[in-house]
């Protein structure tokens, strides 16, 4: 059996249930804990009803200005369905009917999930952000204007039946913000640099404290240096300011109330994994005091949006906000992960997951730079590796050979045909490292850069895209190989399950099916199943599976092992 859900965990208050556990303050389930079926069997949880202070804030523009209507896009098309049998009607989970936020790297996604957990209106546009003279932070006005005109733009009836607004993003994201819900620092993005320099002063002893604490590598892509620079930047501005992350940020504009959701905290650099709590110790290494770390909540413990925001919206009076979470962890709800399988998330970058019982903070996953974190149900702990280079690579190659999305679509098309008809000849493919925007674990080097090896004057443009895609499977396999965990099964969702070339290549290299996403939005139906206190199925995703193929895999390998050398000397090209 489960342990029984608890209520929000924050200062002074219960820690999520797995931490209990490890604090031996809860019995450990029995062996069968990990069976799908039993972690489907979750309870709903408990709504915490919150006062607000309904704050309008000073120098900002309100959510619920109204703006002209967004046209809504239509949902992506499926795939044909895998081994998992859908549901049928009267057995689909009953959800509440939810708007969902996702803030990706290069778009913002907006959805409409009715009660069956269908996006009945969806959208995405491009991520707002700007450049001010330390790198790249959020446009907040055109963020709150793409918001405000979604919700607009739905029909009265739509906006009426709205019970939750469930918000999530990328992780590493944020800035400071005061009582009032203004900003004493810019809104950074995830791989903004800025306060990298601040980390240069922490000798190995120091990094490996904050490993064993916090369960990240040291990095300037996580939070903690980030807040050292916005606090030293706003200087007495910053007082009583409270570090939030671009999901969480938006709620709090939307309920005037400031907190960080867990798997969020976890990719600070200032979460303490053994007591879900602030670690000052961690963060004391770079001169920041707790303080400016706000409350911990659960994804499921929601605050009702400030009567004036709804109104502003058209929304009815009891709606409920969450922050689902970060992203990638918020896809492994909506895709039933279960311990043992890994999830391979794609977006502009590419994550894997497992979910694990305890932390991984040994020197292996020290070296190795896996990211460990409390995972958004508080029942599990995640260990996640990102890879920088993800679906990011289809506009990396557009612009490198001169094509349009549509050409490139068809060429990939084409190149999947025939590498399962057997006409590639890898002896003539590039061996090319896809460092586009940085290395991944264990160099994780954000200044690292791709590099090619193997061009003559007769490469085609096709072996080169194929030769990209190959080296994205390879460098797939390679941090897979670091988590040193054989995964059951491989679910996959994402920009990837609409590309049959990439899936097929990983496949073939690893020698490994793939269960792949049909659903085109997992991560927002994540975040629906968690602002309803619910889990997901799978079936419910359409999945597909990808075969590996023997002899492609031999013959894959084969050229690995030949091309190897070369591989490795591209990775250790200076940056």
């Amino acid at each position: 059996m489960h342990p029984r859900r608890i209520g929000p965990a924050g200062r002074g208050v219960r820690p999520p249930a797995r931490v209990r556990r490890r604090q031996g303050q809860h019995r450990q389930r029995p062996a069968q804990r990990d069976d799908p079926q039993l972690r489907r069997g979750l309870q709903r949880q408990q709504q915490r009803e919150l006062a607000h202070p309904g704050l309008e804030g000073r120098g900002r523009r309100d959510l619920g200005g109204r703006r002209a209507p967004h046209p809504p896009v239509q949902p992506l098309r499926g795939l044909s369905r895998g081994t998992d049998k859908p549901q049928n009607d009267k057995d689909r989970i009953a959800v509440l009917t939810t708007i969902t936020v996702d803030v990706g790297t290069t778009s913002v996604k907006l959805g409409l999930f009715d009660p069956e957990g269908v996006a009945t209106v969806s959208t995405s546009q491009p991520t707002p952000t700007v450049r001010d003279a330390d790198g790249e932070v959020y446009d907040l006005d055109a963020m709150a204007t793409l918001i405000g005109d979604f919700i607009h733009g739905l029909d009265a009836d739509q906006r009426a039946a709205v019970e939750r607004v469930a918000i999530t993003g990328v992780g590493e994201s944020g800035g400071l913000v005061l009582p009032d819900i203004s900003l004493a620092s810019p809104m950074i993005l995830w791989h903004d640099q800025r306060g990298l320099p601040l980390l240069a002063g922490l000798d190995a002893m120091d990094r490996t404290r904050a490993y064993r604490t916090t369960g990240l590598p040291v990095s300037g892509n996580y939070g903690l240096s980030k807040i050292a620079w916005a606090l030293r930047a706003a200087g007495p501005a910053a007082r009583g300011a409270q570090w939030l992350n671009i999901a969480e940020y938006i709620a709090a504009r939307l309920t005037g109330v400031r907190w960080s959701e867990y798997s969020l905290a976890s990719r600070t650099l200032a979460l303490d994994l053994a007591t879900a709590s602030w670690s000052q110790d961690v963060a004391g290494l770079l001169g920041v005091h707790v303080e400016v770390l706000p409350e911990l909540r659960r994804a499921g413990d929601g605050v009702p949006m400030r009567p004036e925001c709804a109104r502003g919206f058209g929304l009815g009076a009891g709606v409920m906000v969450h922050v689902a979470g970060h992203d990638h962890m918020v896809g492994a709800v909506g895709a039933e992960l279960a311990h043992g399988e890994l999830l391979n998330s794609t977006g502009t970058t590419e994550g894997l997951l497992f979910l694990r019982d305890e932390p991984s903070v040994d020197e292996h996953a020290e070296r190795s730079k896996l990211a460990n974190g409390i995972g958004v149900t508080g029942d599990d702990f995640t260990l996640f590796a990102s890879i920088p280079t993800g679906g990011s690579a289809f506009a990396t190659l557009q612009s490198m050979l001169g094509v349009d999305a549509t050409s490139l679509a068809a060429l990939c098309y084409e190149l999947h045909a025939e590498w399962v008809a057997g006409r590639i000849d890898l002896d003539r493919v590039p061996v090319v490292l896809p460092q586009f925007r940085g290395s991944p674990s264990p160099a994780k080097n954000p200044r690292a850069r791709g590099a090619i090896a193997g061009l003559s004057t007769d490469t085609t443009r096709a072996e080169l895209v194929f030769g990209a895609f190959l080296g994205m499977a390879w460098q797939f396999a390679d941090v897979l190989e670091l988590f040193r965990i054989q995964p059951d099964r491989v679910k996959v969702i994402g920009p990837a399950s609409r590309n049959a070339l990439w899936l097929q290549l990983k496949a073939d290299l690893l020698g490994v099916p793939l269960s792949v996403s049909s659903h085109p939005e997992v991560v927002s139906r994540g975040a629906q199943l968690l602002a309803s206190g619910e889990t997901g199925a799978w079936a419910d995703c359409a999945p597909v599976d990808v075969p590996a193929d023997a002899a492609r895999h031999a013959a894959l390998t084969a050229w690995a092992d030949a091309a190897r050398p070369v591989w490795e000397h591209l990775k250790a090209l200076p940056a």
